[in-house]
């Protein structure tokens, strides 16, 4: 199982010593991520995409559910009404997969134009100067991991960690 641990760094000096701590444990670029103050030069350090910034993926979760239990209530309509039109089960399937498919995509817009809900208790933070790292890693890397930042960079502070989906590959 993937987590996402994620790290308050005072400056940039210590988030680029962290990221490049990271990267010799091991750590892909790709599984770091570095939110900062909008402005802010991150030079060579891995910016957070779309994908960690926006409430895309929490969104298209959503609404993907909402969207099929929808298409799905349509198609069992569809089946009762007495239109002459002999429909079957299979008008329930497609109605409940066209369904999550357009909720899905609709809810995916959405949330891209939304901020990431996981990110708010850090807009404070990010707002006076500090780097947001954001870092997937496997679950019995945690400790690991957060150990090792903590012992050369006592000024940067563990945040926590939460299930991340979908999982790294």
């Amino acid at each position: 199982m993937t987590r996402r641990i994620y790290f308050l760094a005072p400056d940039f000096d210590c988030t680029h010593k962290i990221v490049d701590e990271l990267r010799a444990l091991g750590i892909e670029e790709r599984h770091i991520h570095v939110l900062a103050k909008r402005g802010t030069p991150l030079e060579d350090l891995p910016e957070a995409n779309l994908l960690q910034k926006s409430d895309f993926i929490p969104a298209t979760e959503r609404a993907l559910g909402i969207g099929g239990a929808v298409g799905a209530l349509a198609g069992l309509i569809a089946v009762a009404l007495p239109t002459g039109l002999v429909l079957g089960g299979g008008a329930v399937l497609v109605s409940a997969l066209a369904g999550a498919g357009v909720g899905a995509w609709l809810g995916g817009m959405v949330g891209m134009n939304v901020g990431n809900t996981r990110l708010k208790p850090y807009e404070e933070a990010i707002e006076r100067g500090e780097f947001l790292i954001l870092i997937d890693i496997p679950k019995e890397r945690i400790d690991e991991i957060g150990a090792a930042i903590k012992k050369h960079h006592p000024e940067a502070e563990f945040e926590g960690a939460e299930p991340i989906l979908p999982p790294m590959p």
